[in-house]
C-alpha cells in the first residue's frame, strides 16, 4: 500500500487521464452566471429607452399614413441592435478571457512533473500540492503533510484552524468540521505547513458546490467611473425628457395643433439628446482595457484597478522575484574564517570545512523546494557533496518551526534509525541565527563584518546554525529552547532582470517614484537599488527604523526614501498608510499571505501570479502573471492609455450630440420646417456608436504617455478643459450646419437640398471630429497616416453611405434628400472641415508650447 502511495505521489495522473476525466465529471467550478444567448441579449437591447424611441417613431410615422418612413426606421431599429450585438458579444468574450485567466490555479502532478493548472482544470485522482495561503481547490484527502492547518470558517462557521492527519484509505468521507480528520475541502485555506493532497470530488460534487448556486446572485460593484457617468447620463435624460416634453407642447399649440408631428418632433429631439452611449462606452473600455492589460502578463481582478492605475505616482516593489530574476544561486559561503566564493577561480572542489554548513542549510529546507533559495541549497548540494555522507535523503521530517515575524528564522527536526538523537537544523536571518546562538557582542561584530562584505556584492546573506537533542526529550514549544551553535554564512546570488533598469527609467520620466522594499540587509538593498537606477540609492530605511518613529515621523521621511530593507510583510500596511496619508496613490505588490493587508489598503494591489498565494491574489485588484516589475510598468502605460481614449471618447460623445439636439430643436423654435427627423438621428447613431467605441478603444497611445505626470485620481473624466473644448467643437459643427442650411434657403435651393447640405455638412463635420479627437497630442497629417484600420472603416462606411443615401432616388425620397451638384457638396466639404480644423491650431499652440517648457 505505501508503494502505491508513493508512486501516486511521484507520477499523478497522466495529460491523458487528465483530459479523459475532465471531460467525464466537467471543469472544476462552482454554478455562475451563464452567458446570454443572443437572443437575450436582443430583448434587453428593445428595452433600452433610444430603441423603444424608435419604435414609437416607427408607430407615429405609421399613424401618419407614411409606412415607407416606418419600415425604414424599423429596419435601422435591426440594424443597430446588430451593432449592439457585436459590441455586447465582443465585450463579453473579453469578459470571459479574463474570467479563465483568474481561475484559481492549483499546483498539481502530472506526468511525473509538478505544475500549475486552472483551478477549474482539476480532476478526480489528481494529485495536488498545498502549502500556507493556498486554497484547497476541491475536495480531497491529505496523503503527506507536516503541520498542516486548514481554515473551515466557510462552510463551518468555526474561525480556530483544523488540525489535519493523513489518510489511510479506511475511513469514509465525511462532513468538515473534525479536528484531526484527513480530508480538505474546496474553497478552504491552508493557514499553515504544506501537504499533497488527492482530489476524490469536484464542481457540483464538492460541499462548497451544494451551496454554490447563491453566488449567482452576487452583482459586481460599480467602479467610480460608472457611478459618475450613471449620475451624467440620468441628469442628461432628465433633461431631453423636459425639452422633448416642452416641444411637443409648442409645435402642437402653436403650430396648427400637429401633434403627431409634434411628438415626432419630441421623439427626435429626445433621441438626439439621449446619452446612451455613455454606459456602454465606459462597459466595453473597461472590459477590453482589461483584456489589453492581461496580454501584457498583468490580470485586472477588478475594474477600479484599470480605471486607477494611470493615477499611480508611488510603486512599491518588492525586490525578490520582481526586481530580480528569483532564480537564486549560492554565490558564497563563510565559516570559522573560511570563505569560498562560487564561480570566481576558486577550486572546483568544495573545502571540507564547508561541507556541514551546506548539508544544514539543506536540513534547513523542505525535501522538495518549491522556493527558489531552498532549491539553490539543493542544486549545490547536488554538485558538490553527491558523493559525501552529507546528504540524507532516509531522514525524515519530525516537526518544523516556522519563520515568525518575531524570529526571521525557521528549524527543521530531523530523526534517523541509526541515532538516537533529533537533529535539528536552523537557517534564516543572520541576526536572527545570531540570537538563536546566543552570541556575544564580539562574535556580533565579527559576524556584522562578513555580512556587510558579501552585502556589498548584492548578496543575499544567510546564516546557517544546528542543533541535537535525544529522541526521548519533549521537543520545545519554540525555537529558542534548542541549544544553537553557529555553522556559517550563505550568500546567494539573484540577478537584477535585464528589464528593470529601463521600466525605472520610464517610470522616472512618467513621474512615478518607484520604491524598493526588501527584508535582505541594507547594504544589499543599496547594492541592487544601485544597479537598477533608483533615486537616492544610498538613502536605506529599514523595518526597525520604521518601529522606532512615530506616524508623523515617518510621513516626512519616507518623502525621500526609495529603499527599504530589512522590513517584515506587517510592516508594508504601515507604510502604505504613511504613503497615502501624504497624498500618494500607491500601488504596491506582495505574494504572502501577511501581505493583504497592505495588498487591501494600497489604491492598486498587485499580487504575483507565478510565487504569490490565494490570499494575496485574492485581496488584490491586479495580479502580475510573470512577476516581472516592467510588466506593471506596462500595465501603467496602458491604463493611462485606456483612460486617455476613455475620456477622448467621452468628449466627442458630447460634442457631436451638441449639433444633433441643436439640429432637432433651433428649427422648431424659429419656426422652420424640421432639419432632423428620428430617421436622420438613426443614420447619425450608425456613425457614431461604432465609432466611440471601436475606433478611439483601438487608438494606440499618446506620445507623451510616459512623459507627463500621473493625473489625479479625483480628477473628473469631463474636466474643465475637456469640457469646454466639447462644447466649442459642437457648437462649432452646429454653426456650419445651420449656416449652410440658412445659405440654401437664402438661395432658393429648396427644402429637400437645403436638409441634405446641413445633414452632409453635418456628418462631414462629425468625420472631422473622430479624426481629430482620436489624438489630441499628433497632427491630423499624421491621424491620416495612422494605422487606426477601425478609423478608416468608419470613415468609408460613413462616406459610401451618404453618397449611396443621396443617389439612390428611392433612399433620397425616403430620407427627404436631395441629390447635391459638385459645387454644393464641396461647400459641405468645406465647411464642416472648417468647422473642426480649429481644433489642430489648437493642438499646434499647444505642442509648442509643451516643447518649449
Amino acid at each position: 500500500m505505501v508503494n502505491i502511495k508513493q508512486n501516486t505521489i511521484t507520477c499523478g495522473l497522466t495529460s491523458e487521464e487528465a483530459a479523459a476525466r475532465f471531460l467525464r465529471d466537467g471543469p472544476n467550478e462552482l454554478p455562475s452566471s451563464k452567458q446570454r444567448s443572443i437572443w437575450e441579449i436582443a430583448f434587453e437591447v428593445l428595452r433600452e429607452p433610444m430603441f423603444l424611441l424608435l419604435l414609437a417613431g416607427g408607430v407615429i410615422y405609421i399613424m401618419l399614413g407614411d409606412l415607407h418612413e416606418a419600415l425604414l426606421l424599423l429596419a435601422f431599429v435591426f440594424v443597430v441592435i446588430g451593432i449592439t450585438l457585436y459590441q455586447e458579444r465582443k465585450t463579453e468574450n473579453a469578459l470571459k478571457a479574463l474570467k479563465n485567466l483568474s481561475s484559481p490555479r492549483a499546483r498539481v502532478v502530472r506526468d511525473g512533473d509538478a505544475c500549475y493548472v486552472p483551478g477549474r482544470d482539476v480532476v478526480r485522482g489528481d494529485i495536488v500540492l498545498v502549502a500556507e495561503g493556498d486554497r484547497i481547490p476541491a475536495d480531497g484527502a491529505v496523503l503527506t503533510s507536516t503541520n498542516l492547518s486548514i481554515d473551515e470558517s466557510l462552510l463551518t462557521g468555526e474561525s480556530v484552524p483544523v488540525r489535519k492527519a493523513t489518510w489511510d484509505r479506511i475511513k469514509e468521507f465525511q462532513q468538515p468540521g473534525g479536528d484531526d480528520e484527513p480530508f480538505v475541502y474546496s474553497g478552504t485555506m491552508v493557514v499553515q505547513g504544506q501537504a499533497t493532497i488527492e482530489i476524490l470530488r469536484t464542481g457540483l460534487f464538492t460541499e462548497i458546490g451544494k451551496i454554490g448556486k447563491s453566488l449567482q446572485q452576487l452583482v459586481p460593484e460599480q467602479t467610480i467611473l460608472q457611478k459618475q457617468t450613471g449620475i451624467l447620463v440620468r441628469n442628461l435624460a432628465i433633461a431631453g425628457v423636459l425639452l422633448s416634453i416642452i416641444v411637443v407642447l409648442v409645435y402642437g399649440l402653436f403650430r396648427h395643433e400637429d401633434w403627431l408631428h409634434g411628438v415626432l418632433a419630441g421623439v427626435a429631439l429626445a433621441m438626439a439628446m439621449l446619452p446612451e452611449e455613455f454606459p456602454v462606452v465606459l462597459t466595453i473600455f473597461l472590459a477590453l482595457g482589461a483584456w489589453r492589460i492581461s496580454r501584457r502578463h498583468v490580470l485586472a481582478r477588478r475594474m477600479h484597478a484599470v480605471e486607477i492605475l494611470g493615477s499611480a505616482t508611488v510603486l512599491c516593489v518588492d525586490k525578490t522575484g520582481t526586481l530580480t530574476m528569483n532564480q537564486m544561486t549560492v554565490g558564497e559561503l563563510r565559516s570559522d574564517g573560511l570563505s569560498y566564493q562560487v564561480g570566481s577561480g576558486e577550486p572546483k572542489q568544495l573545502p571540507e570545512e564547508l561541507h556541514e554548513l551546506v548539508e544544514f542549510s539543506i536540513l534547513a529546507s523542505q525535501r522538495d523546494p518549491f522556493d527558489p533559495m531552498e532549491k539553490a541549497f539543493h542544486r549545490f548540494g547536488q554538485e558538490f557533496l553527491a558523493e559525501t555522507e552529507h546528504l540524507h535523503n532516509d531522514w525524515s521530517i519530525v516537526q518544523q518551526y516556522p519563520l515568525s515575524q518575531e524570529l526571521l528564522a525557521m528549524s527543521q527536526v530531523w530523526q534517523s534509525s541509526k541515532r538516537d538523537t533529533y537533529t535539528i537544523a536552523a537557517k534564516g536571518a543572520p541576526e536572527a541565527i545570531a540570537d538563536l546562538c546566543h552570541f556575544t557582542e564580539e562574535q556580533h561584530a565579527g559576524m556584522a563584518k562578513n555580512i556587510n562584505e558579501m552585502a556589498e556584492r548584492g548578496l543575499r546573506v544567510l546564516g546557517v546554525a544546528y542543533a541535537d537533542i535525544t529522541k526521548n526529550s519533549t521537543l520545545p514549544e519554540i525555537q529558542h529552547d534548542f541549544t544553537f551553535r553557529f555553522i556559517g554564512l550563505v550568500g546567494l546570488i539573484d540577478p537584477v532582470r535585464p528589464s528593470v533598469p529601463a521600466a525605472i527609467a520610464e517610470c522616472t520620466t512618467a513621474g512615478i517614484r518607484v520604491v524598493m522594499i526588501t527584508g535582505d540587509y541594507p547594504a544589499t538593498a543599496r547594492t541592487i537599488a544601485q544597479q537598477i537606477g533608483l533615486k537616492s540609492p544610498e538613502n536605506v530605511m529599514t523595518g526597525d527604523d520604521m518601529m522606532r518613529l512615530d506616524d508623523l515621523s515617518l510621513r516626512e521621511q519616507i518623502r525621500s526614501v526609495n529603499v527599504f530593507a530589512r522590513v517584515v510583510p506587517e510592516q508594508k500596511l504601515r507604510l502604505v498608510q504613511a504613503l497615502k496619508a501624504i497624498g500618494e496613490v500607491v500601488a504596491m505588490t506582495g505574494d504572502g499571505v501577511n501581505d493583504a493587508p497592505a495588498l487591501k489598503a494600497a489604491d492598486i494591489g498587485i499580487a504575483m501570479g507565478g510565487r504569490g498565494t490565494d490570499v494575496a491574489r485574492e485581496a488584490a485588484g491586479l495580479v502580475l502573471l510573470d512577476d516581472d516589475f516592467s510588466s506593471i510598468v506596462a500595465a501603467v502605460r496602458l491604463g493611462r492609455r485606456i483612460y486617455d481614449n476613455l475620456r477622448k471618447a467621452m468628449a466627442y460623445i458630447f460634442s457631436i450630440h451638441i449639433p444633433i439636439a441643436g439640429l432637432s430643436l433651433i428649427p422648431i423654435i424659429l419656426g422652420w420646417p424640421l432639419l432632423l427627423l428620428p430617421i436622420h438621428i438613426v443614420l447619425m447613431e450608425l456613425i457614431i456608436d461604432p465609432a466611440c467605441s471601436t475606433v478611439f478603444e483601438a487608438e494606440h497611445e499618446e506620445s507623451n504617455v510616459m512623459s507627463r505626470p500621473p493625473r489625479s485620481p479625483h480628477e473628473s473624466i469631463f474636466g474643465g478643459k475637456t469640457l469646454v473644448m466639447s462644447l466649442f467643437q459642437g457648437v462649432a459643427i452646429l454653426a456650419a450646419s445651420i449656416g449652410i442650411f440658412i445659405l440654401a434657403q437664402n438661395l432658393m435651393m429648396g427644402e429637400s437640398a437645403a436638409r441634405t447640405m446641413a445633414f452632409v455638412t453635418l456628418i462631414v463635420g462629425n468625420l472631422m471630429l473622430i479624426m481629430t479627437n482620436v489624438s489630441w497630442t499628433r497632427s491630423l497629417v499624421s491621424t491620416l497616416r495612422s494605422s487606426n484600420s477601425a478609423m478608416w472603416w468608419v470613415v468609408g462606411g460613413a462616406i459610401i453611405l451618404i453618397f449611396v443615401m443621396m443617389n439612390i432616388p428611392s433612399l433620397a425620397i425616403l430620407f427627404q434628400f436631395a441629390s447635391l451638384s459638385f459645387q454644393q457638396a464641396g461647400i459641405c466639404l468645406a465647411a464642416g472641415i472648417c468647422s473642426v480644423v480649429w481644433f489642430e491650431i489648437v493642438k499646434m499652440v499647444r505642442s509648442r508650447r509643451e516643447s518649449d517648457l
